[in-house]
C-alpha cells in the first residue's frame, strides 16, 4: 500500500484524506493526545486493516472519534454524571464507553485538536480511531514512529508534529446500573 505523508497544514489534506478512508483505507492521524490510526466505520474491511496492522489479537474494540457531542447523543444513553464528565473533559482526553440506544456498549472521545475534528466532521462525524503502534508497544508520539510500526498498512499518513501530550487517554465506563467506572487512568485524572 502507497503510504503518503502530507502536513497537517496542506491545502486540501481533510479532502484527500477523507476520500482515502471512504474508499476503505486506513490512515495513520494527529490527535491530543498519541497519533492514531484511522478507518471509515461502515467499511468493515477497513477495520480488519486496523487489526491486521496493529497485529491485534482477538477483536478489542476500537473506539469512536467523534466531531461533536450532539452525534453521540444521538447514538447513545448519557447518564447525568456522564453528561457532567464528558462537559468538563471534552475537547480532550477522555474516552467514555457508553451504552447505545441498541443495547451495546462503544467507546467514544472527541479529541482537542481543530484538524482531526474538522477531519472527522467532513468524514460524516465519526471515524473508528485507536493508537497507531504494534498491539503492546509503546504509543506513537511522532508520525515517524505511528510509520515505523504502521505505515506499509496505511494510504496516508498526516504530520503535525511530536503529540501534544504523549499519554494516552483515560477510559471511562458510563453503566447505568453501576455508575461510572475507571477502566484507565491516562492523560484525565478522575
Amino acid at each position: 500500500m502507497c503510504n503518503k505523508i502530507c502536513k497537517s497544514d496542506e491545502t486540501d489534506v481533510i479532502k484527500k484524506t477523507v476520500s482515502i478512508l471512504q474508499a476503505g483505507n486506513i490512515a495513520i492521524i494527529p490527535t491530543d493526545t498519541v497519533y492514531g490510526v484511522a478507518a471509515y466505520p461502515n467499511i468493515p474491511e477497513a477495520l480488519e486493516k486496523i487489526y491486521k496492522a496493529k497485529v491485534r489479537e482477538g477483536r478489542k474494540p476500537i473506539a469512536f472519534l467523534a466531531s461533536d457531542i450532539e452525534i453521540i447523543e444521538e447514538l447513545t444513553v448519557l447518564s447525568r454524571e456522564a453528561k457532567e464528565l464528558a462537559k468538563k473533559n471534552w475537547p480532550g482526553a477522555l474516552t467514555l464507553i457508553l451504552k447505545m440506544k441498541t443495547g451495546e456498549y462503544e467507546g467514544f472521545r472527541i479529541p482537542d485538536h481543530n484538524f482531526t475534528r474538522e477531519l472527522i466532521r467532513q468524514a460524516g462525524g465519526l471515524l473508528r480511531v485507536t493508537s497507531a503502534n504494534l498491539s503492546g508497544a509503546p504509543d506513537a508520539c511522532s508520525v515517524e514512529d505511528a510509520i515505523s510500526a504502521l505505515g506499509e498498512h496505511v494510504s496516508i499518513s498526516i504530520d503535525d508534529g511530536q503529540s501534544r501530550s504523549g499519554i494516552a487517554s483515560t477510559v471511562v465506563k458510563d453503566d447505568p446500573e453501576n455508575g461510572l467506572e475507571i477502566l484507565r487512568q491516562g492523560a484525565v485524572i478522575i
